[in-house]
């Protein structure tokens, strides 16, 4: 999980975008219900991380996203868990960490994805398709009955199967780190070139973030370990 000051740079560097959402928190409001439910949603995403208690400064020659008080962090973090837990169609349990920067507390909320299975999620006091949303870019839009074909035809393909018996341990770094520098000649500027390793296997289909207990390990899929996998 990244920390709050990671999420701001990359706030700063590359403005919100498809698993980052920056929220001022001065309350848990019916937009930031709205991104738990695309991250939640968004097929292949991997989830994504809300930042509660940032605002971009637009007085700015070049506008930054920067630290505000919170008025009762924890507050916020109760009123968003039992949120989750109670307004959707199933309970959703994101992870939520109250940490300081720069003096101030942030909210830094990690939305996982849910498992074909459980999509899609929606509000429970409206119907589908629009009661459901997706992450399309740095926006939560409001699903339309095209999404759910999408949805509901979820058959798995051999590729994408998770390996159990896997790890990120089993990744050859030279082999990513070649796809980064093929990738650079091809766009410079791809979204994907500023992700994480493990974000990038995410991104790629080439790996999967499962829970175990208080933590989320990486598995690789089929995909993944003949791309990227150390030899032997």
């Amino acid at each position: 999980m990244l920390n709050v000051k990671d999420l701001l740079e990359r706030l700063n560097s590359f403005d919100e975008c498809s698993y980052l959402e920056a929220k001022s928190g001065t309350q848990i409001d019916r937009s930031i219900l709205e991104t738990v439910c695309a991250f939640s949603n968004e097929p292949s995403l991997g989830g994504g991380y809300i930042l509660l208690g940032v605002q971009r400064d637009e007085s700015e020659l070049f506008p930054t996203y920067r630290p505000i008080s919170l008025s009762d962090p924890d507050k916020l973090q109760r009123d968003l868990a039992t949120s989750c837990a109670s307004m959707f169609n199933i309970a959703i349990r994101p992870e939520i960490r109250i940490e300081r920067l720069q003096g101030y507390a942030l909210l830094n909320v990690f939305v996982p994805e849910l498992s074909p299975a459980q999509k899609p999620l929606f509000f429970k006091n409206k119907k589908l398709p629009e009661g459901a949303y997706r992450r399309i870019g740095s926006t939560d839009q409001a699903c339309v009955e095209d999404d759910m074909v999408l949805f509901y035809n979820h058959a798995e393909t051999y590729d994408s199967s998770p390996l159990t018996q896997t790890s990120f341990a089993d990744v050859d770094i030279e082999a990513l780190d070649l796809y980064r520098k093929l990738r650079t000649e091809v766009n410079p500027a791809a979204e994907e070139l500023t992700l994480d390793d493990e974000e990038l296997l995410l991104a790629l289909g080439c790996a999967v973030r499962e829970k175990e207990k208080y933590n989320y390990n990486y598995k690789l899929t089929v995909a993944g370990l003949v791309l990227f996998g150390k030899d032997g």
